[in-house]
């Protein structure tokens, strides 16, 4: 029996843009060869998914490189619409409320996507095959644009979670509402990415699963709306937050016994530095983490095999 693959995605960005509003540094990049070193250990190989400061940062840029050329991880695309050229002020302070790509002008939008996409592939020198939405939001122009600059694989969705509630431009919508998408790997329907079609765009969404049962789910909503507060149901997502070994665990369970053949593991790289994100905030939490994830991937290498994205495009493509 094929073992699944267990793909490893890394929002490669700067330094804890949950609190910088006024500047972007890129120290977190001298923490990534001791991950990166983890990963090697097992056999598995993450993506980079990489953002405009990160990839014209030299000491990234000379990381990333090696690891392309080793063929130990992949690089691909991630982009913050509020400082990735072409700038275009959205907003009265887009750096505060960050908003979202998809809120901005068709042209800016493709502008951003060409720019960010030749930067990449200049600077490393490859075809940008694998992408993931800044802030979780996608649509159905996006996806066209990826299909037109070659991306095989997305990985922007993350079911069971309703990003409305996010605000990014004060007069929009909020994010992406994917409570109704599939958790499984399916190719996108170009006219509602909501559903499988003929594109030759893959999805892969994020492992997520429920906190609580569907009914506790269904109490907590009426509870909240009768306070008056609109959240979605409380989530686990396979992602380190401190002590949740057994959580991650039992997402990677539920994944797969709901049939998918993949599990997706994603982190930022600032959280691999100490006081580069709210989570990990001195070298004793860096240390627990890398305490859980030693922990986690000697369990995942021995029932998942480390593929890149662009390597689990290809073995789908290969079944079809």
């Amino acid at each position: 029996m094929t073992k699944p693959a267990f793909l490893i995605t890394i929002d490669t960005e700067g330094d804890n843009l949950w609190q910088n509003h006024d500047r972007i540094t890129t120290d977190n990049t001298r923490f990534l060869p001791r991950f990166q070193a983890l990963c090697e250990k097992y056999a598995f190989k993450p993506v980079y998914l990489t953002n405009y400061e990160m990839a014209v940062d030299p000491q990234y840029v000379e990381f990333a490189r090696d690891v392309i050329a080793r063929d130990t991880g992949e690089v691909g695309m991630h982009l913050h619409a509020w400082n990735s050229p072409p700038l275009t002020p959205l907003t009265d302070d887009d750096w505060r409320h960050k908003p979202y790509l998809i809120e901005y002008p068709a042209d800016q939008i493709r502008a951003k996507v060409d720019h960010m996409t030749k930067l990449l592939e200049d600077a490393f020198q490859t075809k940008m095959l694998s992408h993931r939405a800044g802030r979780w939001a996608f649509n159905e122009y996006y996806a066209e644009l990826l299909l037109e600059y070659g991306y095989q694989v997305d990985c922007s969705v993350t079911p069971r979670i309703n990003w409305q509630y996010s605000p990014g431009n004060p007069q929009g919508n909020g994010g992406t509402d994917y409570r109704a998408f599939p958790a499984h790997a399916y190719f996108i329907d170009p006219q509602n990415i909501a559903r499988p079609g003929q594109s030759g765009l893959l999805e892969v969404p994020m492992s997520i699963q429920y906190k609580h049962s569907g009914a506790m789910n269904a109490i907590k909503q009426g509870y909240d709306r009768l306070r008056g507060k609109r959240r979605s149901p409380s989530v686990h997502w396979l992602r380190p937050s401190g002590n949740n070994l057994a959580q991650m665990k039992r997402v990677a369970e539920l994944s797969l016994a709901e049939g998918n053949d993949y599990v997706e593991f994603m982190l930022h790289s600032s959280e691999f530095m100490p006081g580069g994100n709210p989570t990990f905030k001195n070298e004793q939490d860096i240390e627990a983490l890398y305490r859980d994830l030693e922990q986690f991937f000697s369990w995942m290498h021995g029932i998942a095999v480390g593929k890149t994205l662009a390597e689990y495009y290809q073995g789908v493509v290969g079944k079809k």
